[in-house]
């Protein structure tokens, strides 16, 4: 018999792949300057990280998800187990959009409440903000710690709280990595299926990383809500810079 990967290892580590494949299409794309946010020559002047840090910080950051994702698929149960559990396509569905809201609001609130402290944004989420000019594989640079509290404590939440099996999770995670890398690769390309789904998008995202935009637009990676409800939603249109590409400028002065 071959051999067979259970739905626990590939829920650790489908996501993964998927990461650095989805990115690698967007470095493919990125010499397409007319649908750049930023000019490569911004991305090597304005970003103040190596792109070699960035690919070390982010498979530092995917080996402990995978850890705690082998882990928290152990404790919660078999996959022999989930197998046995027949979910109709709108419960799997259900699943799938509480698993959304859950990790768009802890991130959310997490994500601002590291700006807003001076000491966790010095010591800790700065490190993301380093990619002034975010590219595709740099979506997941972050501070160990961030990237435990953030994206691991919030996926472990979006888990549990969705009631999601682990084969569910292979498809649910993979989708969140895909949009994750989607918000940061920094090209607004015509026909995008996530710009026209999600208001949360590249350049939504972008406006975020900006000097002007650091205490607004912090959603991620679905939805706009708690930015709108909360008042840290900044408005923004697409205008063509003068040397090519796209700026995400902002439609109006938001106070913080």
């Amino acid at each position: 018999m071959g051999f067979v990967l259970s739905d626990e290892l590939l829920g650790a580590f489908a996501p993964i792949l998927v990461y650095w494949v989805y990115s690698g299409i967007y470095v493919g794309l990125s010499s397409l300057e007319s649908y750049r946010l930023h000019s490569k020559v911004e991305e090597e002047e304005k970003n103040l990280v190596s792109k070699s840090n960035v690919v070390k910080g982010v498979l530092l950051q995917q080996f402990i998800q995978a850890i705690v994702a082998i882990l928290l698929f152990t404790v919660t149960g078999s996959d022999a187990e989930s197998s046995t559990q027949q979910s109709s396509i709108l419960v799997l569905a259900g699943q799938c959009v509480i698993a959304m809201l859950v990790l768009d609001t802890w991130q959310y609130f997490m994500h601002r409440y590291m700006h807003h402290n001076k000491f966790l944004y010095k010591h800790i989420h700065s490190q993301h903000h380093r990619l002034v000019v975010p590219y595709a594989y740099g979506a997941l640079y972050n501070h160990p710690i961030e990237g435990l509290i953030l994206d691991t404590i919030g996926g472990a939440l979006s888990f549990l709280i969705s009631g999601m099996s682990p084969r569910t999770s292979i498809f649910f995670f993979s989708f969140a990595t895909i949009k994750t890398v989607d918000d940061h690769c920094g090209l607004c390309l015509p026909g995008n299926v996530f710009h026209i789904l999600f208001k949360n998008n590249t350049a939504y995202h972008d406006v975020h990383h900006q000097l002007y935009g650091n205490k607004f637009n912090f959603s991620q990676p679905f939805f706009v809500m708690w930015d709108r409800i909360l008042g840290t939603y900044m408005p923004y249109s697409l205008e063509k810079r003068k040397d090519g590409g796209f700026e995400a400028r902002p439609t109006k002065q938001v106070r913080d």
